[in-house]
């Protein structure tokens, strides 16, 4: 298995690696960035990691492209004798994926990559007019890809945790309850920035409590996931009687808690989110990140959003006015929201692991 980079590729790729070993028999090893999450993800999950010395590339021609030209070079030579005697290599995404599958074309070796995003990275654009499959995420990864690329919609791995939340939803929400210190007689909005946070939306939150139309509601709590950075910007209240309950987080490490108890949620529209709040059928409104490569986060929202299982609100119309707005209308609206909730359901990959891993071992052999 091959790339990295941050956690939100690394996760899905060790979920689909003890597929593979427990249940297909396979023994498993990575290649990837030096400096990325892979590099301390991978050992602590007990997986043989070959560093690699690699840098992303720019758009357009300068010095910092031919320098992560040149470490690729250098990198996928490297690489070629751990991929020589693979039945299959896995691109699991990122710059770091490079070599690997490169030396898996020269090797002869069959590759399967797999694509989280909408928009597809620059290095699975490539790689898929050799690649033996695509596994996507979404279905509209697939007009972007070359034609002829065989394209299987396997969905994003997520954590064994969020994924036994639909069959457990009443205790973990009893628990979460406690976790929280929320209330189990008021519908909850979770709100997620991600890992790091989103200034943006904890902005729009923090000035939306504060204003009548939210402040007011005694039968809402808000669950806010801020970002360790963000966490001074929107502070936790009191418990009062007649007015909206809110409770701050830095960073939210029981997720699957904190969905089991969620009526719908905002968040960023990365592949990782949606791909557990959907298995959670948790409809959402979802504010897609404008800086993400190609805005792939926007190609992300809109096609949950054609599937009817989330809103879109864009992030340049993210106000306070208008995101208190998105919440009463989503909340008070009750039957859009159970419409919302089994479009999720129907949308959704829960078992994207196995689904890849069956894959990978097929094209294996």
């Amino acid at each position: 298995m091959a790339g990295g980079g941050t956690a939100g590729h690394v996760f899905p790729a060790l979920a689909v690696a003890e597929v593979l070993s427990t249940r297909h028999g396979a023994t498993v090893s990575f290649v990837g960035a030096a400096d990325g999450q892979e590099a301390r993800l991978v050992p602590d999950a007990g997986y043989p990691f070959l560093p690699l010395k690699v840098a992303s590339a720019q758009t357009r021609a300068s010095l910092r492209s031919i320098r992560a030209v040149a470490l690729s070079a250098a990198a996928t030579i490297r690489c070629r004798s751990v991929v020589r005697h693979a039945d299959v290599v896995v691109g699991i995404g990122g710059y770091a994926s490079a070599p690997a599958v490169f030396a898996a074309r020269l090797a002869r070796r069959p590759v399967v990559l797999i694509e989280q995003n909408s928009v597809p990275g620059v290095v699975n654009r490539l790689a898929s007019r050799w690649a033996a499959a695509v596994a996507t995420t979404f279905e509209q990864t697939a007009e972007r890809l070359p034609s002829g690329t065989r394209v299987v919609r396997t969905g994003n791995p997520i954590r064994a945790a969020v994924r036994a939340v639909p069959a457990s939803r009443d205790a973990l929400a009893a628990e979460a309850s406690g976790a929280f210190d929320l209330r189990d007689d008021r519908a909850t909005v979770l709100v997620l920035g991600g890992s790091q946070g989103a200034m943006a939306i904890d902005r729009a939150v923090a000035a939306a409590i504060e204003a009548a139309p939210l402040r007011s509601r005694a039968d809402l709590q808000l669950l806010v996931a801020t970002g360790p950075r963000h966490t001074a910007l929107v502070p936790s209240t009191a418990d009062e009687t007649g007015s909206l309950i809110v409770r701050s987080r830095p960073f939210i490490e029981r997720m699957d808690l904190a969905l089991s108890l969620a009526d719908a949620a905002i968040a960023r529209a990365g592949a990782g989110h949606i791909a557990e709040l959907t298995a959670c059928a948790v409809p959402s409104v979802l504010v897609p990140y404008p800086y993400a490569t190609e805005d792939h986060q926007t190609a992300n929202a809109e096609e949950v959003r054609a599937a009817g299982a989330a809103r879109v609100l864009a992030d340049r119309d993210l106000s306070p006015e208008r995101l208190a707005a998105c919440i009463l209308e989503l909340m008070d609206d009750h039957e859009a929201r159970a419409r919302m909730t089994e479009a999720a359901r129907a949308w959704a990959r829960p078992d994207a692991d196995e689904r890849i891993a069956a894959l990978v071992a097929e094209v294996a052999a």
